[in-house]
Formats: structure tokens, C-alpha cells, sequence
């Protein structure tokens, strides 16, 4: 199951890779990448969006929640 969405309030775009629970995750720079226990990648989340993608795009193209 592969879901992005954008959430405004916090400027954070989270990709779901998998439907795996999470167990634990690592900030790697403006991402924030959640494992689970067999350290299969389950979540991307994207920080700071508006630095790399215009309101345009985001509203057009992504789901905002």
C-alpha cells in the first residue's frame, strides 16, 4: 500500500511504503525514515516540503490533510 499525502499544519509529507508496524526510525537530514523490526523501510517522511516543492504543486498533485 503506497499512500503520500501533505499535511500543511506541520509541512511534513509522509510516503507509506508498507503496511508493516514500525518499530523504530533514523532522521537522516530533511527525512525521517521509519523501520520495522526486520529493518524493512515502511515510512518516508519528507520535512521543511515547502523548501523543495511550490503551494501549486502540493495542492495539485498530493492529497493534504
Amino acid at each position: 500500500m503506497k499512500k503520500i499525502r501533505y499535511s500543511a499544519d506541520v509541512d511534513a509529507m509522509p510516503i507509506e511504503i508498507s503496511d508493516s508496524p514500525i518499530a523504530y526510525a533514523e532522521e537522516e537530514g530533511n527525512m525521517i525514515l521509519h523501520y520495522s523490526s526486520s529493518g524493512e523501510l515502511v515510512l518516508i517522511e519528507i520535512l521543511n516540503v515547502k523548501q523543495f516543492m511550490s503551494l501549486e504543486s502540493l495542492s495539485d498533485e498530493i492529497p493534504t490533510r
